[in-house]
């Protein structure tokens, strides 16, 4: 497997205040399917935002692409493409059409597209930001547990699993690590701790630092559980 040639740099939680967090959803409870957010609201205003923004300013931001005969653009989400459309409010998987429906992947893409800005990832890997603590304690804690026990035993799946699931790359951290790119100009890293006689297997998602420069927290917290349940839910 070809490894990638960046290496991160760790930090605690960015010291950047931030006060977007809440805009766009509000997370109940963790569970799959995703049928415990309430992010109808979020998705449209985001479709909203979207149509009104300037083609040219979206595609210099976001770095899709854009047709202007479909009123269309092209985003590259998790290694596959996808066409968004702002007048149908649509989302087509043009690499893989037959996976299925993501409804986070509804909120986050348009979102993206609206608030994304022309900053590349800092490459320092973080694993909160400020102001978005809430997402890391009780109920809206990622699974990273899960992905622990379903991949404990087999690095190598994992890194399969990421490769194929997430677009990603294997990275040199822990025992496994592939990091990815939710959004072209969002990357995340998911490092596997294998078990052995002494401990149990154990799994984190880090996000990079500038991360919250492109989405609201609440949806880059979005985006990491989309690649959690993408982890989780493929067949072994």
């Amino acid at each position: 497997m070809a490894e990638s040639n960046w290496t991160p740099v760790f930090t605690g939680v960015t010291g950047r205040a931030d006060t977007r967090v809440g805009p766009y959803m509000k997370a109940r409870r963790y569970t799959l399917p995703e049928d415990a957010y309430n992010i109808e609201s979020g998705e449209d205003k985001a479709w909203r935002e979207l149509a009104a923004a300037g083609p040219e300013s979206v595609v210099k931001r976001s770095l899709a692409a854009y047709d202007a005969a479909s009123g269309s653009y092209t985003l590259t989400v998790f290694g596959e493409e996808y066409l968004v459309s702002p007048a149908t409010r649509t989302i087509s998987n043009l690499s893989n059409p037959s996976r299925a429906d993501e409804i986070l992947l509804r909120l986050a893409v348009p979102v993206y597209l609206v608030n994304a800005r022309a900053v590349e990832p800092s490459g320092v890997l973080v694993k909160e930001f400020t102001g978005g603590e809430i997402f890391l304690k009780g109920t809206h804690v990622l699974p990273t547990d899960e992905i622990a026990k379903k991949y404990g035993s087999d690095g190598d799946y994992f890194l399969r699993a990421g490769m194929a699931e997430l677009g990603g790359a294997p990275v040199r951290l822990g025992d496994a690590a592939i990091g990815f790119r939710p959004f072209p100009r969002v990357s995340m890293t998911m490092i596997l701790w294998l078990m052995d006689e002494e401990f149990p297997a154990r799994a984190s998602l880090l996000f990079d630092g500038n991360a919250d420069r492109h989405m609201p927290i609440d949806v880059v917290w979005a985006a990491a559980l989309l690649a959690c349940e993408r982890m989780l839910k493929i067949l072994n």
